[in-house]
């Protein structure tokens, strides 16, 4: 399997906010608006609960990732269906301090040799917009509502 990887980013809230935030994929749908215009655009089709949520994206098509384990505070696994290769990821959390927690992405693949060279460069380009996202959000706000 090929490995992606975010770069480690400090997002300014504790891992108590932030997790059950990530770890509740139904509160995707409340940040939508706050995505840019090319970026949903891009994201057809998207739909979530609580476990999972699904986007149609080119040139791949419907993507489901279903929430498979969950580590309060810690770790969430999410892993891919609808796809002719097995994908997983992992959101990883560690608090840094009451009010910083680092996170990073992590994305293990099971591209054969032709799909590998299509498909690495806008897989890591699409973890790294992911994780820059994901330490964007407004915890705070998000987890109130």
């Amino acid at each position: 399997m090929t490995e992606f990887t975010s770069e480690i980013k400090i997002i300014p809230y504790s891992d108590e906010v932030i997790f059950p935030v990530l770890s509740d994929l139904s509160k995707l749908e409340l940040v939508r608006d706050r995505l840019p215009e090319d970026k949903l655009e891009k994201m057809k089709n998207f739909s979530c609960d609580r476990d999972s949520f699904t986007v149609s994206v080119d040139p791949v098509g419907s993507i489901r990732f279903v929430i498979v384990e969950r580590e309060p505070n810690s770790t969430i696994k999410l892993q891919g269906e609808k796809l002719p290769f097995d994908i997983n990821m992992w959101v990883q959390l560690k608090a840094k301090s009451e009010t910083e927690t680092a996170m990073k992405l992590t994305v293990k693949v099971n591209l054969n040799p032709f799909l590998k060279p299509m498909l690495s460069k806008p897989l890591q380009e699409g973890i790294a917009k992911v994780a820059d996202t994901l330490a964007r959000l407004p915890y705070d706000q998000i987890s109130s509502l």
